[in-house]
């Protein structure tokens, strides 16, 4: 056999194996998907109980409301002082303040979703500080980043514009979500990425603080699996304290106390 044949038939076989490698993973990706989708999640328990009085009764009252996705409502526990809100809340409490606790968040939120959000937020009294928390179903529903980094800074540039201080927890770590099966998990947490930082860009354009939640505690996620709920998803009650602890010392900025710390 000439070497010339000999080299077509190699890259003929190089070829066939490169698109059967490509078409199983695609179909492998798919199939990861189609599980992930139809696994059962965690359901909102809380809903519009998500609101309370968190302090002492004659403190000088600090209104914090909480926008976003179904982190935002403390999806995955089921008492509120598990929520990420009512964590927050009784740590800024500690300096005599009574916290005034709420939140307008929606289970499956994208940031094109937080107009609507914003504006209820904004009917009666005015808050005084804004935890927005999205970008997760941004990641998983392919939307572009620079898209949702859009959304997001409208809608931080719009309680900045009422006088609100506002902190947005960027996009978690989705590598660390154990509902996803490799290699799927892999590449979402990539996406996640790119979600975050298109997120800590607009953010800080619209005059807003941000925690880059992926990063700061993406690693403690991903090494204990007592940081999600039953479903393997949403956070726990202490994956939700590890993120009232990353968001503490910007929420507590904004809102000028001095926080409880362990």
């Amino acid at each position: 056999m000439s070497k010339a044949r000999l080299a077509r038939k190699i890259a003929r076989a190089a070829t066939i194996t490169l698109v059967a490698g490509t078409l199983g993973g695609a179909a492998l990706l798919t199939t990861e998907a189609i599980m992930a989708r139809s696994r059962r999640y965690a359901k909102p328990s809380l809903g519009m109980a998500l609101r309370a009085k968190v302090g002492p009764v004659d403190g000088p009252p600090l209104r914090l409301v909480l926008l976003g996705d179904s982190t935002a409502l403390g999806v995955g526990v089921e008492r509120l002082v598990d929520t990420v809100g009512g964590q927050l809340a009784d740590l800024l409490s500690a300096d005599g303040r009574q916290v005034i606790l709420s939140s307008v968040g929606v289970a499956g939120s994208r940031s094109s979703d937080l107009a609507t959000q914003v504006a209820r937020c904004l009917l009666g009294d005015r808050p005084d500080v804004a935890v927005i928390l999205v970008g997760a179903n941004d990641a998983t529903g392919l939307r572009r980043p620079s898209d949702a980094a859009v959304y997001l800074g409208a809608a931080v540039r719009r309680l900045r514009d009422a006088g609100v201080e506002v902190v947005v927890g960027a996009c978690p770590d989705l590598g660390a979500a154990r509902a996803i099966a490799q290699p799927l998990r892999q590449i979402v947490g990539w996406l996640g990425r790119r979600v975050a930082r298109a997120q800590v860009r607009a953010v800080h354009a619209a005059g807003g603080a941000v925690v880059d939640l992926g990063a700061e505690t993406g690693a403690v996620f991903r090494a204990d699996p007592n940081t999600l709920c039953n479903d393997r998803y949403h956070p726990s009650a202490d994956g939700y304290r590890v993120w009232a602890y990353a968001l503490l010392p910007a929420v507590a900025h904004a809102a000028g106390v001095t926080p409880r710390l362990p």
